[in-house]
């Protein structure tokens, strides 16, 4: 390719994409700091009314009866999650549906209407709170995550708080899904909401959005391996220009660009690189490894029949602060997980309504049947390894609580996978094969600079980032100013 079919495609992209940089540089920056708003599950429970041993509680099993839903039961929760009532929340597992159940009268709670909603927010607020309802709707600026379409439509309501709270509820289970304060919604429109080009989202453009992002991010990264290929060839190594300098251009915005682009080409590329790896472009980091084989750790479907044991007895055992009741089966047995507002939850036996433990050599022994492959190592991790660990709540990839002590378990399989395993719940946390290792290193680590060893030390972390930060923002607003002025002559010729 010419020296000049280089000079001329620099320039024509970077007049439309380093307006994009200049954005995405400075909206990178916001979400340092501010997130893009979800309910983390330690917000969730920690807003959930208290489950008290109340003797009108029914067993699951009964609820079950009284509302004619016939099992087994992929996932059985009791929590007061829906209008701050005692309610179970059950999905059959011939359904993705979820069902309420009143856990007093085994009535279905068939409609979560605006009244239910007000209630729902009122037991998330606490007391002394007066939630407004304020409308229903399909998807908005900060619903725009896949993961609540099993709830939509979502009510909306505001709270009176000091933090001006905007809570979203279920528009089927009645459960509150999502919270945003003032802060955050104010903040979103600098930061996550634009750095994701949001705007495309939700309306006519909604189904091309994720074709708008890869290309644009392609076409970035193109713009600038040509400008810092163009800018190596106008910088003098070896004697300065006849005005001193090694940089060519007179003018300072022409000469900042170009020192600037040297200096900063490199990261911005894989930050803009890094940004279209975070967008799975093309399905590359979809795995095609085998599903896990359950059944090996016999987590199955919950049986009606194991579900036999009154609440009031099963909290009695916890002897705390529940938030939540949860069934679950591990190694062939059926176990309720009595979460707390903080903290690992309680082990409770669903039959004898006594606290009981996962026995971990004989987990360790049924996880070697998770993969059709053999199993060449067990270690215990009491520390947060590269591929697993954990970021601040705001931050991208914090969507899921990572405990520890963790069993990583490391599969011979094609993809080698990884499998890290709670020893106190038997349950898999996540599973981690070499496509998703790759997707570490080409998204995590390049956009996010997740490496632990900076991460631990902030603000040191910050600080990296800002001034890195700045000098994209100086590149791309230089890079305007350069190519809105090469336009205007164009336009006035």
């Amino acid at each position: 390719m010419s020296k000049r079919l280089l000079f001329l495609l620099h320039r024509w992209m970077g007049i439309i994409l380093c307006m994009f940089f200049a954005m995405w540089f400075l909206s990178g920056m916001v979400m340092m700091y501010v997130g893009y708003p979800k309910l983390t599950e330690t917000e969730r429970l920690q807003h959930l009314p208290t489950l008290t041993a109340d003797a009108s509680l029914l067993a699951p099993q009964q609820a079950m009866e009284r509302a004619h839903i016939s099992g087994p039961f992929a996932d059985l929760r009791l929590s007061m999650a829906s209008a701050g009532r005692p309610v179970y929340l059950v999905q059959p597992t011939a359904s993705k549906a979820t069902i309420v159940v009143d856990a007093r009268t085994g009535q279905r709670v068939m409609v979560t209407d605006a009244q239910r909603a007000v209630a729902s927010a009122a037991a998330y607020a606490g007391p002394g709170t007066a939630p407004r309802y304020l409308d229903m709707t399909d998807e908005d600026a900060f619903t725009h995550t896949r993961s609540l379409d099993r709830h939509r439509p979502l009510h909306r309501v505001q709270l009176d708080d000091t933090a001006q709270t905007l809570l979203y509820i279920s528009g089927r289970t009645g459960e509150v899904v999502r919270d945003a304060s003032r802060n955050e919604r104010l903040w979103n429109y600098a930061g996550a909401w634009i750095h994701w080009l949001y705007p495309f989202r939700g309306g006519v453009l909604d189904r091309y959005w994720a074709d708008i992002v890869n290309w644009l991010a392609i076409a970035g990264t193109v713009m600038v391996l040509i400008g810092a290929t163009v800018g190596i060839q106008r910088w003098r190594f070896s004697r300065p220009y006849r005005s001193g300098s090694r940089s060519p251009y007179p003018d300072k915005f022409m000469r900042w660009h170009h020192i600037g682009g040297l200096l900063f080409a490199v990261i911005a590329t894989t930050w803009i690189f890094s940004g279209l790896m975070s967008m799975n472009p093309w399905r590359v980091f979809t795995s095609s490894a085998a599903q896990l084989r359950m059944s090996s750790l016999e987590q199955g479907a919950l049986q009606p029949s194991a579900l036999d044991a009154a609440p009031a007895a099963l909290l009695a055992a916890a002897n705390g602060d529940i938030r939540e009741l949860r069934w679950t089966r591990v190694l062939g047995r059926t176990v309720v997980l009595a979460q707390p507002a903080s903290g690992k939850p309680t082990l409770i036996d669903s039959h004898s309504a006594t606290a009981t433990v996962i026995d971990a050599n004989a987990l360790t022994e049924a996880a070697r049947g998770l993969l059709p492959a053999p199993l060449i190592s067990v270690e215990t991790l009491s520390a947060y390894d590269f591929y697993y660990y954990s970021r601040d709540e705001h931050s991208m990839t914090s969507g899921s609580v990572k405990p520890l002590p963790v069993l990583r378990l490391v599969f011979a399989d094609a993809q080698h996978s990884w499998i890290y395993l709670d020893p106190h719940t038997g349950m898999v946390v996540t599973r981690c094969d070499r496509l998703q290792r790759w997707s570490r290193w080409l998204f995590s680590l390049l956009h996010s600079w997740d490496w632990l060893p900076l991460v631990e030390r902030r603000p040191l972390w910050d600080g990296v980032l800002i001034l890195l930060s700045l000098g994209g923002v100086v590149m791309s607003l230089t890079g305007v100013v350069i190519g809105w002025r090469r336009l205007g002559k164009k336009l006035r010729a």
